[in-house]
């Protein structure tokens, strides 16, 4: 039987001495000290303000945290924004030359937030956890169901053999069969897929541990590059989840017997009947609420729909900005401010409150633009067919993704842009990218207008079509969802709200419409009447059901909120 006594950790500076056992561990020097070691420690002015434990509640990571490079063997000194991640000089020189606004580990250290940092993988943690305990749950039910739904299978045989003689016999012992081999099948799928998933939970309950028990007590470097090392751990797991939702095993199934229609007719004409059905596995889209972004949130995510009778917007007021040069796009930033670019021109950074603080420096004639992160923006450039990347702390363009064709509206979704491109008197096209410019899918989509106005979110891409008076929803597939064209007469800006429903500006009739989330319903929440003139441009406020509405000259924009009752 394994002994359950804690293992003794000898006295690091005492290393000569094997027997003298530690009574502290020092998290800096990461090393265990006797007593008399410890006296030394704490008075030498280098090591005052080490992190030192009682040896007994002293518990080893079995994942140590790195302070070196995997690949190149260096310290970990450098850190590239571009790609948020620690480097040694050998990766900065050899995979990072092209990054702009590398910076010092130490510096970036000494700025970043641990506990705001430990609690954002807490809660990525906490919501990968949750998902997967709902799934466990359904698989669980399943399995307790694949029974039932076998017997009543055989009931459905049974009946069916009442009319039939000796022929049925054979067959039923055949189709009986076949339900139990699907059955036992789909459960053991199901059982697998259920171990598979606690070992996930194994590995997040451990990572959770760390992040609880090592962290608050490890220098700072070592709590950052820590959590640095769990968060990427952590976004294998998610991508796990990710993956999950085109994983047969993840699907909600359904074991059935479709009948033979022939039944009937060829009762007279048994010898020639080899069937009396097919058992089958009817699989469906699990509805479970994957709230797991490991790195970025939506602008406003998606949760229960409501019922889009019960939503109400109101304008509150509006301000003058006075651009008078027309509006391309806005986007609501997370830090409360907002921007606002000129139609092929200026990108305007406007104050909370409506004023404007300035115009960005950045070249080139400005379309459409999206927020990536907490202080990078990426903005369209239609006639250089470009993307630019740019910081808002340092007010540098970062990085240029060069396109083959011109390019529009944009959106942003967990490190990915949804671009809108198009090309004179042809369909156009939504390309979604990485941050490096690598193409992840191409969707071919209607549109007798260019793409100025779309939103990316939850692999679905959502955009409007002045022209053609509608607005389409499309899947990461590339397969039209669904297609609104009632009592639409120039459809332009759009966003989603807190339960994935879209808020349509129709630029025509100066109304702005609520379609559900499933494109079946619509509502007019304002109009012209309410004191809307010419509107062009919308968005919410970062998490918040209020937001601003643009006009197309540029001249007000209008607080509203939304509320749902």
């Amino acid at each position: 039987m394994a002994s359950s006594k804690p293992i003794a950790i000898p006295c690091g500076p005492c290393g000569e001495d094997p027997e003298q056992k530690a009574d502290i561990w020092c998290y800096n020097c990461d090393e265990g000290l006797c007593s008399a070691c410890f006296c030394h420690h704490k008075k030498s002015r280098a090591s005052l303000d080490h992190k030192t434990i009682d040896i007994k509640s002293y518990k080893p990571f079995s994942g140590a945290i790195k302070t070196e490079c995997d690949k190149h063997g260096q310290q970990l000194n450098l850190y590239c924004p571009s790609h948020l991640m620690p480097c040694c000089d050998d990766c900065i020189s050899k995979k990072h030359s092209k990054c702009t606004g590398i910076k010092s580990l130490v510096s970036v250290v000494e700025k970043t937030k641990i506990e705001q940092s430990k609690q954002s993988v807490q809660n990525q943690i906490d919501s990968i956890k949750h998902f997967l305990d709902k799934l466990i749950y359904k698989k669980s039910k399943k399995i307790k169901r694949c029974d039932q739904e076998k017997v009543n299978i055989k009931e459905v045989i049974l009946k069916i053999r009442k009319d039939i003689n000796k022929h049925l016999t054979h067959l039923e012992k055949k189709l009986c069969n076949e339900a139990d081999t699907i059955s036992n099948q789909e459960k053991s799928k199901a059982k697998d897929l259920i171990t598979e998933i606690e070992g996930k939970q194994k590995t997040l309950q451990e990572m959770q541990d760390h992040l609880q028990t090592v962290i608050p007590n490890t220098s700072k470097l070592q709590s950052f590059l820590g959590i640095h090392q769990i968060e990427q751990q952590v976004h294998q797991c998610q991508q796990y989840v990710e993956d999950l939702k085109n994983d047969d095993r993840a699907k909600k199934l359904d074991i059935k017997i479709t009948q033979n229609k022939e039944i009937e007719k060829i009762l007279s004409k048994l010898g020639s009947l080899e069937s009396l059905g097919e058992v089958i596995v009817d699989k469906t889209e699990v509805s479970l609420n994957r709230e797991t972004s490991a790195r970025r949130k939506a602008q406003v995510e998606s949760r229960e729909q409501s019922n889009i009778n019960n939503i109400k917007m109101k304008i509150e007021k509006k301000i003058g900005i006075n651009i008078n040069n027309g509006i391309s796009d806005t986007i609501c930033l997370m830090n409360g401010s907002f921007i606002v670019v000129e139609w092929s021109g200026k990108v305007n950074l406007f104050s909370s409150n409506g004023k404007v603080q300035k115009q960005l420096p950045i070249p080139g004639k400005a379309y459409g633009v999206t927020q990536i992160n907490q202080n990078t923006i990426a903005i369209t450039y239609p006639t250089e067919k470009a993307i630019k990347i740019f910081n808002m702390d340092n007010e540098k363009v970062t990085k240029v993704i060069p396109l083959d064709k011109q390019c529009r509206g944009l959106s942003s979704s967990n490190n990915y842009l949804a671009v809108g491109l198009d090309v004179c008197n042809v369909d156009g096209e939504i390309r979604i990218i990485d941050l490096e410019g690598n193409t992840l899918k191409s969707i071919q989509v209607k549109s007798k207008s260019h793409l100025k106005n779309l939103v990316y979110c939850n692999d679905r891409v959502i955009y409007s079509d002045y022209n053609g008076k509608a607005v389409y929803c499309y899947d990461g597939s590339g397969k039209q969802i669904w297609q609104y064209t009632q009592d639409l007469s120039g459809p332009e800006g759009l966003c989603t709200d807190s339960y994935g429903n879209i808020i349509v500006v129709d630029n025509f009739s100066e109304r702005i419409t609520v379609i559900s989330k499933d494109g079946q319903k619509s509502k007019v929440l304002i109009s012209e009447e309410d004191g809307l003139h010419n509107p062009r441009c919308i968005c919410f406020k970062h998490n918040e059901s209020s937001g601003f509405i643009y006009d197309e000259d540029g001249t007000y924009l209008a607080t509203f909120n939304l509320s749902a009752e």
